[in-house]
C-alpha cells in the first residue's frame, strides 16, 4: 500500500525503474490495483516498466485506507 500511496498523485503513464519499483508494482498488478506493463526482473533487454493507471479498485482502497487512518487518528486523541 505504500507504493500505492507513493504514486496516487502521479502523472500517468509512469515508468519506473527501480527493482524494488516494479516489484511493488507486480504485487499492485495481482491485485487488481493498478494497471502497468512491466519488465521481467532483472532482465535489462527488456522494455520500460510503466504503470498505465490506478485501477477504481486502486483509488477505492486508497479512499479506505485514508478513511482508516482518519479513524485511528482520532482515536488515538480521545
Amino acid at each position: 500500500m505504500d507504493f500505492l500511496r507513493r504514486i496516487e498523485h502521479a502523472s500517468f503513464p509512469l515508468i519506473i525503474h527501480e527493482e524494488a519499483d516494479i516489484q511493488c508494482a507486480a504485487v499492485l498488478v495481482a491485485a487488481n490495483l493498478v494497471e502497468a506493463n512491466l519488465a521481467e526482473p532483472n532482465d535489462s533487454s527488456a522494455p520500460l516498466s510503466v504503470i498505465l493507471r490506478i485501477t477504481p479498485l486502486g483509488r477505492a482502497q486508497l479512499n479506505r485506507s485514508r478513511l482508516r487512518d482518519t479513524s485511528a487518528a482520532g482515536a488515538a486523541s480521545e
